[in-house]
């Protein structure tokens, strides 16, 4: 079975589908059990990749498996961000706040070009900042 670790490294160094590839095959020999993390790297790869109706529901299955890990909550606010469903993206920044007062955070693990900021943008704009 993959390890999860090359899910991480790949995701965070930009190579999407790869980490993508990666989750797959996790989710296909992992046993039972959560998979919120990998649906998370899955859900953000593919925000990442600019896929956004393939993201929403990788992340909201996310949120689902752990309720309440905060990440997939930035991803899935600044996927309906980048869509323009500005109110879902508010709703998001709304549950999140209520795990945890930093809406705006996690983006220095970000390697590609232009990541970071497409990331805090989205982020931005959901929690009602300058974007």
């Amino acid at each position: 079975m993959p390890g999860i670790s090359p899910l991480f490294s790949g995701f965070f160094a930009g190579q999407f589908d790869r980490a993508i590839e990666c989750a797959e095959a996790w989710l296909r020999l992992g046993p039972r059990g959560r998979f919120g993390q990998v649906f998370n790297v899955i859900g953000a790869a593919l925000l990442f990749s600019r896929r956004f109706e393939e993201a929403l529901p990788k992340l909201l299955l996310a949120i689902q498996d752990d309720p309440s890990f905060p990440t997939s909550y930035r991803y899935l606010a600044a996927c309906y961000s980048h869509m323009g469903r500005l109110d879902e993206a508010r709703e998001v920044v709304a549950r999140l706040r209520s795990i945890t007062p930093q809406v705006v955070s996690g983006a220095d693990c970000f390697r590609g070009p232009g990541h970071h900021e497409f990331y805090l943008s989205g982020l931005r704009i959901a929690a009602g900042e300058a974007g």
